[in-house]
């Protein structure tokens, strides 16, 4: 395993919070976002990045102040919550790499795509604490992964040379063809062996999928060593989650990276409505994914 530096350690401290478990919100969607906003496409299409700024600089002042981290884009949300003031000085900034959606390869595999013109060093002159990339993994399909794998290799070189920390994070998917049970049964080796394709890439921080099984979980811990792994949301719904997290955190992950979970029906394009919710619904949530956390922190202190 690629054991952390001490300015890439430094930043993952500062991604954690006292506890020293991960607890980030992340923001960084586009698209999904859009959806969530609008039900209609054409009404989706109306939505600005400036107006998808506005959401998200208020879930970064009314519920990430209450983290420890914050994981935001490059093209809606930074440097807009750092210059206009609107990020803690106590919470940390994870930048996305990753371009909203993705391109089909003509075999029908998802080809991730990067942000233009945002690498490590831009991500230092942002202000970030560190990195966030995503790509699409398929483990059992080699060669959907070599343009994926390509990115993956050269972002963590990037961030290497630059000594910033980067979080690497991948999402397995659902081929054309492929019956959701099929798919579903394939999820815990699926995240098991994009989890070995990342930390062969180099990975020193891992933003993960449930992997769906506490066996799955205690296996991907051994198999991390060192390189601690945050369980992401991947938009279920706060219930399911929790319960997920305490498998998580019992066998073995270092925190969470939650988006969606806590905030999705707390979006509004009625920012009134939409800080009402974040203030009430989303932060007494984070509570209870902190509580979560806290708990088994302190069972294995």
């Amino acid at each position: 395993m690629t054991k952390m530096t001490t300015a890439e350690l430094r930043g993952y401290q500062q991604i954690c919070g006292k506890d020293g478990a991960m607890m980030a919100i992340a923001c960084d969607q586009r698209g999904g976002m859009r959806s969530l906003l609008a039900s209609d496409p054409e009404e989706q299409a109306k939505i600005t990045n400036d107006m998808l700024g506005d959401t998200k600089s208020d879930i970064t002042r009314y519920l990430a102040s209450q983290a420890s981290c914050v994981l935001l884009d490059p093209l809606c949300a930074v440097p807009r919550v750092v210059d206009e003031g609107v990020l803690s000085r106590d919470t940390a900034l994870l930048i996305g790499l990753d371009a909203s959606g993705f391109d089909v390869s003509p075999a029908g595999y998802r080809l991730s795509r990067l942000v233009p013109g945002i690498g490590a060093r831009r991500v230092r002159e942002l202000g970030g604490t560190g990195g966030k990339i995503m790509v699409y993994l398929r483990a059992d399909r080699p060669e959907a992964n070599e343009h994926n794998v390509a990115i993956l290799r050269q972002c963590i070189a990037d961030f290497a040379q630059e000594d910033l920390l980067l979080v690497v994070e991948f999402l397995t998917y659902q081929l054309e063809g492929e019956s959701l049970e099929d798919y579903t049964a394939k999820i815990p080796w699926l995240v098991e062996e994009g989890t070995r394709i990342s930390l062969e890439c180099g990975a020193k921080v891992l933003k993960l999928p449930y992997p769906g099984t506490p066996e799955a979980c205690a296996r991907i811990s051994s198999m991390a060593g060192e390189v601690p792994w945050a369980v992401l949301s991947a938009g279920v719904n706060h219930a399911t989650f929790l319960g997920q997290v305490e498998i998580a955190m019992r066998n073995g992950a270092s925190g969470v990276i939650a988006g969606r979970s806590l905030w999705k029906d707390c979006i509004s394009l009625d920012r009134d409505i939409q800080r009402e919710r974040l203030k009430t619904i989303a932060v007494s949530r984070l509570r209870e994914l902190q509580a979560v956390i806290g708990n088994y922190r302190q069972k294995a202190a």
